[in-house]
This record gives C-alpha cells, structure tokens and sequence, in this order.
C-alpha cells in the first residue's frame, strides 16, 4: 500500500487503543491513517495478556478462539503469610476475566479498523510533526527507508509508554520512580495450575508491585513481576525477585521458559491533560494504566472508542482545536478518571504498607462482603475490621 499525501487523521501506534481509535474515527466518516513503527502488529508483546470481559461489551468485540484462550473464573490475592483472598472475574479489575494471544488479538483490533474504512502501514516510523505557523498540519514519516511528508488535521498518539508524539506536542507526561515499575515475565510451559483463576502475590516478595500468574491453560501460564522503581537498585532486580519466587513454588518444579519480556509500566495519577491543538493522546501514552494493577489493555479501548468518535466530530466540524477536544477529554474521564484516582491512592497506601499489615488487610477482606470490588468496597471493608488502616481515606468511604 502507498500512503496517501493526506488524511483527516493520522493515528501513531497500533495497540489496542490505537487500532480502537482508528476503527471508531473510521466508522465515524473520518479518512484515517494507522501507522505501526514494527513490522508486525502486535509482537512483541509486552504485558500480561490479560483483559476484563467487558470490554468485549463496550466495543463491540466477539472473543475468536486465535486470540481468546481462557476465561477465568476469578482471581486470587495472597499476603505474604500465603492466606489469600478469592474475587470472581466480574469484580476482580480490568485486567481479569479472560487471557488472550496479545499479538493475536492486536491484530484482530487492527483489522476491525482495516474493515471500518482506516488504511493501514506498518514499519513506518513517524519522525516529527508538521508545522505550519505554530499549528500542526501533519507528520513526516519514515517508511522502508523513506521519508514522506503526511498531511492530517488530527494527530491521535497511542505510540505507548514512552510517546514520542506527547514530547513533540509539549503535553506532560513525565513519571516519577514512584510512579513507574519495571516489568519482567516468562512465558512457561510445564506448570501445574488451576487455569480457572489469575493469582496475584503482594508484599516483600515483589517490592512495590506484585507477582502475577496469568493461566492459558493447565500447564501453560505467562508469571511475571512488576516492581516499583523508587524501591530498588536497578531493573536487573525484576528477574532476582522473580526468579526467587519461582524457584520456592512447587508448581514451577519441571517448568521451561519459552518466552521473556520486558518493560517499564506506569502506574501514576491520572493526567491533567492528554490534548493540545490538534492532538490527543489515549491508552499508555496518555497514562490511562490502572496505578493498582498495571492493567493498561481494558482502559486504552475503552479510552479508544471516545477518542475515535470524537476524532470524527471535530473533522467534520473543522476545528481540531484543544477547546473542541475537550469532548474527548470529558467522554474518557467520566467513563474511567474516578476509578484512577481511587486506585492511585490505594497504590500509593499499599506501597507503604509492611508484610504483617499486608496480611492484616487479606484477613479483613477474607471473611468481608463487598457488592464490588471497588476500592471503595475494599477501604468500607477493612474498616470494619481494622480501622486504624484506613484512617486517612475516610473521605473516600
């Protein structure tokens, strides 16, 4: 396929939120670009697989068996003591109810784009925007070794963790230590798991973050770690605490690696903007991962759907200016910027938290009744219990 010399908008990253946001500006009348700098939607992937079924809901999606390979039937949280606490999939976070085939799947997302009208182009890099007079006009590409100027009236940067499109666009996304982890996970094969449940491990066993085991099959899982930055030496440390679980866990006793990936994941605030004049950020370049779980999948698609059909609107009003994108900025903050911030400030409680506490609060929630598992469930509960653990988050409860 040949580039065209213009678009109405050019979106930068084919992820899920990226294809999402090409797909819903498609169908939406508008004449979209998607541009994926590797030569391969999808891969390598980069995160647990994980997604909630909800999402299926809110976007239209029917699960295939290429990329839907188990739902769960919930999820299980162990302290440090070993006691855990079970959630079923529906209540249990954006990041549980189904494990997928990522690259699968991202491809799957991206030809639902393809069939809504979006052209596709891969390994092409985007190298800079366009500018005329301060405004933005487009972006210059770099495509088998090519360069080609694209002109656009809308930019949409779903390029990820480490966006490229919010730096040139002098949107603020910069992280602090406490704000980021770094990620390791193996793919393994030869386990012995109940694939009904994801389990997640708190406490000193994963500085900051988790452990997790995410199930495809009985003997088949992918068992990664993430890590708080601002509580360790260096990024080596992920596969010291990971390796150091998997070798005291009898289910990892005849298990083989097929596969290992990592990254840094962020786990802040929500941002206060995510638009400028002729563009919009969404998923992880927008800082739309949950700060509690590191889900990023479930947020970027739903943050998609809104960024696409707005991306529309403002093309065929002719102003893509950031007070008529502040649609979009209203449409993803009431669908997911209060759940954000109450999971930032049970990250940021958590993290404090010592090993005996931890277990104080798998106690509290072992033997509560919640109607959801909202943080706001979660804080009534352990309240109820142990109240001096939730003192400082009254006004949340």
């Amino acid at each position: 396929m040949f580039i065209k010399d213009e678009y109405d908008v050019v979106v930068v990253g084919a992820g899920p939120s990226g294809s999402t946001t090409a797909r819903y500006a498609a169908m939406n009348g508008a004449d979209v670009l998607l541009v994926e700098k590797r030569q391969e939607i999808g891969s390598p992937v980069r995160c647990g697989e994980g997604v909630s079924m909800e999402i299926f809901k809110h976007v239209d999606i029917k699960p295939d068996p290429s990329w839907f390979v188990n739902e769960v039937t919930g999820a299980r949280i162990f302290g440090p003591s070993g006691k855990h606490i079970l959630i079923d999939a529906k209540n249990a976070g954006d990041e549980v109810g189904a494990v997928i085939e990522r690259d699968a799947f991202d491809k799957h997302l991206a030809t639902l784009a393809a069939r809504a009208g979006a052209e596709i182009s891969t390994k092409t890099a985007v190298t800079s925007l366009l500018r005329d007079s301060g405004e933005i006009t487009g972006v210059r590409v770099r495509r088998m070794g090519e360069y080609h100027d694209v002109a656009a009236r809308l930019i949409v940067g779903a390029d990820g963790f480490e966006s490229q499109i919010a730096r040139w666009a002098a949107i603020n996304t910069n992280l602090k230590t406490r704000d980021t982890t770094s990620n390791l996970q193996y793919r393994m094969t030869g386990l012995d798991l109940d694939p009904r449940f994801t389990d997640f491990y708190i406490g000193s066993v994963a500085p900051g973050g988790y452990v997790w085991i995410f199930p495809k099959s009985r003997d088949t899982a992918n068992v990664g770690i993430g890590l708080l930055l601002s509580r360790i030496k260096g990024a080596s440390e992920a596969k010291d605490y990971l390796d150091a679980f998997i070798e005291k866990d009898e289910r990892f006793k005849n298990a083989d690696i097929l596969e290992t990936v990592s990254g840094g994941v962020s786990v802040s605030a929500p941002l206060d903007c995510v638009t400028a004049n002729g563009i919009m950020l969404v998923g992880d370049a927008a800082r739309m991962i949950d700060p509690l779980t590191g889900g990023g999948i479930s947020n970027g698609v739903i943050a998609g759907s809104v960024c696409g059909r707005v991306a529309a609107e403002s093309v065929r009003a002719h102003d893509v200016s950031k007070e008529f994108l502040k649609r979009y900025e209203d449409g993803w903050r009431d669908l997911l910027e209060e759940k954000l911030y109450r999971d930032y400030m049970a990250k940021e409680k958590l993290i404090s938290l010592d090993d005996h506490t931890l277990d104080m609060l798998i106690d509290a929630l072992s033997g509560a009744t919640m109607e959801n598992l909202s943080t706001k469930e979660i804080l009534r509960a352990v309240r109820s219990k142990y109240p001096q653990l939730v003192s400082e988050f009254e006004d949340l409860i």
